[in-house]
């Protein structure tokens, strides 16, 4: 059956898109996209607009003229760029019945729902979008931001700067003693834990018995330091119920101390609604998304989904107070310097994404949490592209893999923020920094690339 042409109803090109944002009624997207051989550009395009809200295959007998007044529109097209833009009324989209809130799996539903399956459609993926005021209210949130953290660290409120953090290495395999052990370690020299994703309450190591011991190495780091801990734990579930009692269960062990529990939510693998439970059940603790999947639609190799630009945006929306945002080329994942744009997005109160500019209204920001294979000699530079160290790192091997110590490790990396913030030259930085200067030899293959002749300045000999 040939597809029905809905250019005529589903497309108005002679729209302009300021006009639509001075009007407020429409959340305005831009995809790349792609049609199937034979199927014109508009066309393809006005079917997937149609799909994505009032539209069918066929004419049907129930549509009304109110219903034609919510269709989603193809306003813009730039064929040779394989850009496509639509307007989307914020009347599509459901909303809740306890108290008329938004929520992202609908808006996800309509702007990726089926229309990445269509026959005419050789790709689609969102690269940006932008939500008018009257819908920006109607999403959560962030409860907490870094400046609570800051807080908590008894830094300033304001740029209160670099939190060093790390990952429990290895990935699964630990026992709560030598789990907490290795927490403990790290937190002799710095000031942020994460469960890595997956870790949870596996058999070798019960959440009832590993939790406990994590708060009583928290404990004795914070005696021997003087200082505040942080550990954000990791309360992924399917079942609401069981995230609950995951949450519930880590704040009774933390006592006095749960102020410094961040929660962990696998939030791409575990969907919305996994994030809104976390933001609306436990608003008093740090939500911290993890992305863990997330490659699979965002990767520049993927042609389908959105980007992590897209992903990042979404996170705030819903309640995250931090998401991992890579390492923009400066680390071991994919990514590239300018994605520092998604740092920007979730952290300002005003900025413009790669097509459209996003007023947050004062809507709490989200923090950009750094990870994947950084160290303290990729630091300097990583924080000279984005322009500031107001974000969390967590360094596994950086911290673990220096040569003297975890502690020692995450004290390199916190010097390694004090190096840029000094604008010092960081061979001369580490001839008075020991714990740096010591990173230059724990990751001598960085050094090699990023400072050549380093061991001659440094007097280092094999």
């Amino acid at each position: 059956m040939a597809l029905l042409d809905q250019t005529n109803r589903y497309s108005d090109l002679s729209l302009k898109e300021k006009e639509l944002i001075d009007g407020g009624n429409h959340v305005l997207c831009a995809y790349l996209m792609k049609p199937a051989t034979g199927h014109g550009y508009l066309e393809a395009a006005a079917h997937f607009a149609a799909e994505s809200s009032t539209g069918t295959n066929v004419e049907v007998s129930t549509t009304d003229e109110f219903t034609k007044g919510v269709d989603a529109l193809v306003y813009e097209i730039d064929e040779a760029k394989e850009l496509m833009k639509i307007a989307y009324p914020v009347d599509l989209f459901d909303r809740n019945i306890i108290d008329g809130r938004a929520m992202m799996v609908s808006f996800l539903t309509l702007t990726i729902g089926n229309n990445q399956g269509m026959g005419d459609i050789a790709y689609a993926k969102m690269l940006d979008f932008y939500v008018p005021p009257k819908y920006l209210r109607l999403f959560d949130g962030p409860a907490k931001d870094i400046s609570d953290l800051w807080r908590i660290l008894g830094r300033p409120v304001v740029n209160g700067g670099y939190i060093s953090g790390t990952i429990i290495k290895p990935k699964l395999g630990l026992r709560p003693k030598p789990f907490a052990e290795a927490a403990y370690q790290f937190w002799l020299g710095g000031d942020f834990i994460k469960n890595d994703e997956p870790q949870g309450n596996q058999v070798f190591s019960p959440m009832r018995q590993t939790i406990p011991l994590v708060y009583d190495a928290m404990k004795r780091a914070m005696d021997e330091t003087g200082e505040a801990k942080l550990f954000s734990a990791n309360i992924t579930a399917d079942d609401h119920y069981e995230m609950l009692a995951r949450g519930e269960f880590i704040l009774e062990s933390f006592g006095p101390d749960a102020d410094k529990v961040a929660f962990l939510v696998d939030g791409y693998v575990g969907g919305p609604g996994m994030i809104t439970t976390a933001r609306r059940n436990f608003s008093n603790q740090y939500l911290h998304y993890h992305r863990a999947g997330h490659g699979a639609v965002t990767s520049p190799s993927a042609k389908r989904g959105y980007t992590a630009f897209v992903l990042a945006k979404m996170s705030r929306l819903q309640g995250a107070s931090g998401i991992h945002v890579g390492t923009m080329g400066y680390g071991k994942m994919e990514g590239a310097a300018d994605d520092k744009i998604i740092a920007y997005m979730i952290e300002r109160d005003s900025c413009t994404g790669p097509f459209y500019h996003q007023e947050w209204l004062g809507m709490k920001p989200t923090t950009p949490i750094v990870s994947g294979g950084m160290n303290a000699l990729r630091l300097p530079g990583f924080f000279e592209n984005l322009g500031h160290g107001n974000v969390i790192n967590t360094a596994g091997g950086g911290a673990y893999g220096h040569i003297d110590s975890p502690a020692a490790g995450a004290i390199s990396l916190r010097q390694a923020y004090e190096c840029w913030k000094a604008g010092a030259d960081p061979i001369q930085w580490a001839k008075e920094h020991k714990e740096f200067a010591r990173a230059f030899e724990s990751f001598e293959h960085d050094s090699d690339k990023l400072f050549p002749g380093w061991r001659e300045k440094l007097g280092v000999h094999k």
